[in-house]
C-alpha cells in the first residue's frame, strides 16, 4: 500500500531488505527491549520525515488490520 504523499516508494526487493534489516535488529534488541528499539527507530524516522501530520497518517495506516 502506498503511503499518502510519500516522496518516493521502495521497490519490492528494497522493501524485503528493509524488512530483513528490521527483523534482525528486533532480534538483536531482544524481547525485553524490542519496544524501546521500535520507539527510538520511529522517532528517528519521524525526524527524518520532517512532517508530524504525515507521521500520524503513517501510524494510522500501520495500526489497520493488526
Amino acid at each position: 500500500m502506498a503511503l499518502a504523499n510519500a516522496p518516493s516508494e521502495l521497490d519490492v526487493p528494497a522493501l524485503e531488505d528493509v524488512y530483513d534489516t528490521l527483523a534482525e535488529a528486533i532480534d538483536q534488541a531482544g524481547e525485553a527491549r524490542a519496544s524501546i528499539f521500535l520507539v527510538k527507530l520511529a522517532l528517528l524516522n519521524a525526524n527524518a520525515l520532517g512532517d508530524a501530520a504525515r507521521f500520524r497518517r503513517h501510524v494510522e495506516i500501520a495500526l489497520r488490520d493488526l
